[in-house]
C-alpha cells in the first residue's frame, strides 16, 4: 500500500513537473495581438533635436544600446557612439540579453521596422515580432505622444550600421519568469497625454522625468531579482546590481562588488537628504560618474536640461519620506 501510494505521488510530479515544462516550452515566447499607436514619424528639424536630447540624455538610449563594454564607456563619456546594439546584458539564472540595433541599417537595424512596429514597442513593450520583453527596461509607455514621436524620429535619422545582434538566450528559469511575471508581459492599457508637461522646473515635469524619460523609480526601488517585481517602497532604494567583472576591470573597479541603489526620498538618512539646494542637486550631476563601477547612467543624466533637474528635484523632495532601510550600498557577498 506504501509503495502504491508513493508510486502515485511520483507519477503526479512527472506529470505536474512535466505539463509545466510543456507550458512553458508553449507559452515562453507568445505572440501578442496589441494594436498599433495611431501616430506618425516626423521630419521637422525641431522635433529631431528633441528626440536627440531624450534619446542621448534622461533616456539614456545611448549607454545600453552600443556594441561592448569599451563602447558603453565611451557613450557615457559623451562620445557619438552608433546604436548598432549587442553588448551582452548577464540576467543571473535568467539568462543573456541583447539590446537591438537602434541604427538605420536596413538589414540588421531598425529600417527593418515599420514606424506603427517601432511605436507598439516603446509604448506596448511588444516587439515587432509580436513578443513582450522586460517592462522594467522600457518604461517608455506614457511617454508623451509628442516625446515618443520625437524619439523614432531622431531614431531614424540616425546612420545606418550593420551588425547583426544575437537573440536574447534565456534559460529555463528565465523562460518560466516569461511567461509567469508581470513585468514580462505586454502593457495594454497606458494612458500617455498628448504633450509632455514643459520644460520647466515643476512637479509634474520632474514626475514625469524619473518615471517615463529617466526611469528613477525603476531603479531605486527594490525588485525582487527574479522576476523584477517592486518588493519596496518606490524611490527607496535597495534595488542590487550583482558584479559585472567585464564593465568593473574596465574601469578599474572591483570585480566582486555589488551595488544597492539608494534611498532617493526626502528622508533626513536618504541620498537626496545630502543636497540641501537644488543648485547642489545640479553640480551633482554636472560632475557626472565619481563610483566607477556604478550602473547609474551618470554621463546622459549629466547632460540632462537646467530645468530638467531642477523639476527632478523638485519632484523628488515632495514625496513622501520613506524610513526604508537599503543597506550597505557597496557590498560583497
Amino acid at each position: 500500500m506504501v509503495k502504491k501510494i508513493i508510486l502515485g505521488i511520483v507519477i503526479l510530479l512527472v506529470v505536474v513537473i512535466g505539463g509545466f515544462v510543456f507550458y512553458v516550452q508553449l507559452n515562453w515566447n507568445k505572440i501578442y495581438e496589441i494594436p498599433y499607436p495611431d501616430l506618425q514619424v516626423s521630419t521637422d528639424s525641431t522635433v529631431i533635436e528633441r528626440g536627440k536630447y531624450l534619446v542621448h540624455g534622461p533616456a539614456h538610449c545611448s549607454n545600453c544600446h552600443v556594441g561592448s563594454v569599451a563602447e558603453m564607456i565611451a557613450a557615457d563619456a559623451g562620445e557619438n557612439i552608433p546604436l548598432k546594439g549587442g553588448v551582452p546584458f548577464n540576467m543571473g539564472a535568467l539568462g543573456t540579453m541583447y539590446p537591438r540595433n537602434l541604427t538605420s541599417d536596413s538589414e540588421t537595424g531598425i529600417a527593418r521596422y515599420s514606424d506603427k512596429e517601432m511605436f507598439r514597442m516603446m509604448r506596448h513593450v511588444v516587439k515587432p515580432d509580436g513578443t513582450g520583453t522586460l517592462i522594467v527596461l522600457m518604461p517608455f509607455w506614457n511617454m508623451a505622444n509628442e516625446d515618443l514621436v520625437a524619439v523614432v524620429s531622431y531614431l531614424r535619422t540616425m546612420a545606418p550600421f550593420n551588425n547583426e545582434v544575437p537573440d536574447n538566450d534565456w534559460t529555463f528559469v528565465g523562460k518560466a519568469v516569461r511567461v509567469l511575471a508581470s513585468s514580462f508581459q505586454p502593457i495594454s492599457n497606458p494612458s500617455p497625454a498628448p504633450v509632455s508637461p514643459p520644460m520647466e522646473a515643476t512637479i509634474a515635469r520632474g514626475e514625469y522625468v524619473s518615471r517615463y524619460l529617466a526611469n528613477c523609480v525603476g531603479c531605486h526601488t527594490n525588485r525582487d531579482p527574479m522576476t523584477f517585481e517592486a518588493i519596496g517602497p518606490e524611490y527607496a532604494g535597495g534595488m542590487e546590481f550583482e558584479p559585472w567583472p567585464e564593465f568593473a576591470l574596465a574601469v578599474g573597479g572591483d570585480p566582486e562588488t555589488w551595488m544597492r541603489t539608494p534611498n532617493i526620498t526626502p528622508h533626513p538618512n536618504s541620498a537626496l537628504s545630502k543636497f540641501k539646494t537644488v543648485e547642489e542637486w545640479k553640480a551633482r550631476f554636472r560632475q557626472g560618474r565619481l563610483i566607477n563601477i556604478s550602473q547609474m547612467h551618470w554621463g546622459p543624466f549629466s547632460r540632462m536640461t537646467d530645468k530638467d533637474l531642477e523639476a527632478l528635484y523638485l519632484y523628488l523632495t515632495s514625496l513622501e519620506p520613506s524610513d526604508y532601510d537599503a543597506g550597505e550600498l557597496m557590498f560583497k557577498k
